[in-house]
């Protein structure tokens, strides 16, 4: 999570760190049980045809397996989701944060539903109803018709989810944790000793300013080049690099005015 300009990077808490571990644990979980109900979801079809075989619920195999397939593909979906809500939370990002809270509570009670089902037997109680068979008679076949593995390995794998999730959840509520996800305020920076504030602009000797001639005669702005130099009064204006006539109309000519008459 980037910080505030003029604050300190914050270190991550260990809480965090191995919250997020233990995110990713139940996703590697929620995967490794989508490779399960898929190994065996073959067998529980062909479970299911032969006990609803000929009764009014023949169709109910396959509308057990397309459950199965969605069951998987929103479980992959979970997984993804909580690797990415493990490194929001790296970072910082309390909506993250709040979303993991949100997830993880349903999937609690999903988990815990499930492994409760798992350690009671599954499907029992109930009698059989017309032609369909019995919850107990279901729970039998599908008993020995699955690995042997199968049930001990998903309820170990049901109860080290519960736990983990329910760290992960738990270590995120922490005071430590409530610290790094606080949005930081912004800090006053000090200017740095012995640094110049910039001129404002316009001031004299700035480059980016010229400056301009003043006025026509004035002294204190000198002509811009190729300027010609004043014309007298009474004469035509001088050529350029020709000096002014004189009174007798001859350029650098200079006369005496006659003297009176008489004198």
């Amino acid at each position: 999570m980037a910080d505030a300009p003029g604050t300190a990077p914050r270190a991550r808490p260990s809480v965090v760190t191995l919250s997020s571990w233990l995110l990713i644990l139940v996703a590697a979980i929620q995967v490794v049980n989508l490779i399960v109900a898929l190994t065996v979801a073959g067998t529980v079809r062909d479970v299911l045809t032969d006990a609803y075989a000929g009764s009014s619920a023949e169709g109910a195999a396959d509308i057990a397996y397309v459950f199965s397939i969605v069951t998987a593909i929103v479980s992959l979906l979970i997984a993804a989701g909580l690797v990415v809500l493990a490194l929001l939370n790296n970072r910082g990002k309390n909506a993250s944060r709040i979303t993991t809270w949100v997830l993880g509570g349903i999937l609690l009670c999903c988990t815990g539903g499930g492994l409760l089902t798992g350690l009671t037997g599954g499907m029992t109680g109930g009698t059989a109803t017309g032609d369909m068979p019995s919850p107990d008679e279901i729970q039998r076949r599908l008993d020995d018709a699955l690995p042997s593995w199968y049930t001990p390995v998903n309820l170990l794998l049901g109860l080290v989810a519960l736990l983990a999730l329910l760290a992960a959840l738990i270590l995120l509520a922490l005071p430590k944790a409530n610290e790094f996800f606080r949005k930081p305020k912004a800090g006053w920076e000090p200017p740095v000793p012995g640094g110049a504030y910039p001129a404002a602009p316009g001031h004299a000797g700035d480059p980016s300013y010229p400056s301009y001639p003043g006025p026509t005669g004035d002294p204190a702005y000198p002509p811009a080049p190729g300027t010609p130099p004043p014309s007298t009064p009474g004469g035509p204006p001088p050529s350029a690099g020709q000096p002014p006539a004189g009174p007798g109309g001859q350029p650098g000519e200079r006369r005496d005015p006659e003297p009176p008459p008489g004198s």
